[in-house]
């Protein structure tokens, strides 16, 4: 496919009668397909690319230029995106057509700054495409394309864009249309083309048709006739650029979409940008009101905007055209900054009909290999109705099953919540019908503890442990269930860990846990330590049970006195340390200093103490009937109200 030189408003005579639609052509072939041709496999070896259909190379240097480079880089993408590979020649016309649009930049500097164009060619070329589908292919649904294409026999299809004729239009119609685009309208056919992107906005009003005669007006000079000169196809009549600040480099997105993203920036950056988006509106606007004779009668309005930005255009008061304007048209295809010379290229575009030249044989051969590349329809699913499991009913309970879990969840409320006198009673009573003391307590209930010795641990109840253990003789060893790792390490009462033991060494983990592992207060572990010394013949404490050792009443007797023996020494410091106080305090002058009878006259609440600790305002003979310790009391309070009375008077000061 190429550019022609044919003007889709000029076309020839001879040309257009030979048209017919390209989706007409191959209903009947007229010949015999040609056999597919014989795909040879690319030249390979050291020195060829057997991607780019074996190009070969002189040398290293410039076979590794040739990886690097787009054109290589692309044939890769395609093929593994299961497309066919191009030659260089029309990787230069994908590229002159499909710039990337996402860029919006004619400069060097920022084209560096965007995204890989390949892999956007990559993209673009999966959705664009060169002709119509054939006719079984609009059977089977296949999406159109933006080209529609007319053959002309023996060899040549012209192309024109579909956006071009008026909506509603069908395609049998395409040919009718396109003849009479050919009938010249009195001042030409007019067009009205506006971009907006990035801040950045170009419009222009132009003549896409010739006049009734396609010629100049005579000029006359003096008595001299200049003779007629053409008309070109295409003339622009009016147009407009400018460029307001709305959009923060290399972050991309206008201001306004940030702020409904995030929340509005209070940076001064944004306010300008906000400043430029509503100046960028208003001038917009006030350019559209300016041409609003001349878009009146265009026959085609072509916008590239964005959702947010096409809101400029219309919904607003004195709008030249509405948002369901049948001339509103879109670009079929990318562009890129919105400039004049932009502006120019996207109506050669339009208006400038695409050409290319295959036999009818090769147009079915193209038709068959594409409907062939189709994916198979899949079968429509059959749809399968489940009905909705219904949730597994409860067995109904006997009486009797029933009447042993209300027992068992009296027991464990019970332990749990420490009710002695109860427990003895039912045990007593309840014994051989719950299985004796060390029963397991049954999965239904949810505890995560095999005994109730176990259970009773966990709730910390000392007299519940002491009468199982003693009493009620339940037993130690038996292994407590895997649970969360929150019950393996437990916390006492002073904030210490338990999962250390008295003789250091460490709780047992996961199912080798007994009861005393689940202790979490020392008087706890003293329980089952006494009850080891005083029954060691019952069970195996100190290895199955993990008590670390046994505690007598002579061990407890010393371990009182050596606290007591704590206390006392810890008592003896005290007064050794008081009577240093006290032979100090003999060594010091009695003769409070001048400070202390003025702080003390004018300080109320000083008085009180003074009489209370048995002292005066200012007389020393008031501490002679007074102890050692009381007088050195009430010289210190004297001291403390002079230190109070200085440091005030600094303050004041």
């Amino acid at each position: 496919m190429q550019a022609s030189t044919y003007h889709i408003f000029s076309l020839p005579t001879e040309l257009l009668d030979s048209l017919t639609p390209r989706n007409l052509v191959n209903r009947v072939p007229l010949k015999p397909p040609t056999p597919e041709p014989v795909i040879t496999e690319p030249k390979s070896g050291p020195r060829a690319c057997a991607i780019c259909n074996g190009v070969t190379f002189l040398d290293v240097d410039a076979q590794r230029a040739h990886f690097r480079s787009d054109w290589h880089r692309y044939n890769v993408k395609t093929r593994l995106n299961g497309g066919a590979t191009v030659s260089e020649s029309a990787f230069a016309q994908l590229v002159e057509g499909l710039e990337d649009s996402l860029s919006g930049s004619e400069s060097s500097d920022e084209d560096e700054e965007d995204s890989d164009a390949v892999n956007t060619l990559v993209n673009k070329t999966r959705h664009l495409s060169t002709r119509s589908p054939s006719p079984d292919s609009i059977a089977q649904s296949v999406p159109v394309t933006a080209l529609t294409w007319f053959h002309s026999p023996p060899s040549t299809q012209i192309g024109v864009y579909r956006t071009i004729f008026p909506l509603r239009t069908e395609p049998v119609q395409y040919l009718e249309e396109l003849r009479s685009m050919q009938v010249n309208h009195p001042g030409g056919r007019t067009w009205a083309m506006f971009m907006v992107a990035g801040g950045h906005f170009a419009g222009a009003i132009v003549r896409v048709s010739p006049d009734d005669d396609g010629q100049v007006d005579e000029e006359v000079q003096g008595r001299k006739k200049k003779p007629k000169r053409p008309k070109p196809d295409t003339e622009v009549l009016l147009h407009k650029t400018f460029h307001r600040y709305t959009t923060r480099r290399k972050q991309g997105g206008s201001q306004s979409t940030n702020d409904n993203a995030k929340g509005p920036a209070k940076s001064a950056g944004a306010l300008l940008r906000r400043y430029g988006e509503q100046a960028l509106r208003d001038d917009i606007r006030g350019l559209l009101q300016e041409w609003a004779e001349d878009i009146a009668g265009c026959e085609r309005i072509w916008i590239r905007a964005n959702t947010s930005n096409r809101r400029i255009f219309y919904d607003y008061d004195d709008a030249p055209f509405s948002k369901n304007d049948e001339r509103l048209r879109t670009f079929p295809f990318p562009t890129r900054r919105p400039t004049q010379s932009e502006i120019a290229r996207c109506l050669l575009e339009l208006t400038r009909a695409k050409i290319s030249h295959f036999t009818e044989e090769e147009l079915q051969a193209q038709d068959d290999a594409y409907l062939a590349s189709l994916p198979k329809p899949k079968p429509a699913p059959t749809v399968v109705q489940h009905t909705p499991a219904e949730k597994p009913k409860q067995p109904k309970l006997s009486e009797e099953e029933q009447a042993l879990r209300d027992k068992w969840d009296r027991l464990l409320e019970m332990v749990t919540k420490g009710r002695l006198e109860a427990l003895k009673s039912f045990i007593e009573r309840e014994r051989d019908l719950i299985g004796g003391i060390d029963a397991r307590i049954p999965e239904w209930t949810g505890v995560k503890r095999a005994t109730l010795l176990q259970l009773a641990v966990h709730s910390g109840h000392e007299d519940v442990i002491q009468w199982l253990l003693e009493g009620a003789r339940a037993d130690p060893t038996v292994p407590v269930p895997f649970t969360r790792a929150d019950d393996i390490e437990g916390v006492n009462d002073d904030g210490d860990r338990s999962d250390t033991l008295d003789s250091g060494r460490s709780a047992a983990t996961g199912s080798h846990r007994v009861a005393y592992d689940l202790a979490r207060t020392r008087p706890i572990r003293d329980i089952f330590r006494r009850c080891a010394a005083a029954h060691p013949d019952w069970w195996d404490w100190f290895g199955a049970g993990h008590v670390p050792s046994g505690l007598s009443q002579e061990m407890e007797e010393e371990r009182e006195e050596k606290k007591k023996a704590r206390k006392k020494g810890l008592k003896d410091r005290v007064r050794e340390r008081e009577a240093r106080e006290k032979e100090k305090e003999k060594d010091m002058p009695n003769t409070p200093p001048a400070e202390i009878k003025l702080s003390v006259r004018n300080d109320p609440m000083s008085n009180t103490m003074a009489r209370r600790l048995g002292g005066t305002s200012g007389a020393t003979q008031s501490v002679a009937g007074l102890t050692p310790e009381m007088a050195a009391k009430v010289e210190r309070e004297r001291r403390a109200r002079a230190a109070e009375a200085r440091l005030k008077a600094l303050g004041m000061s």
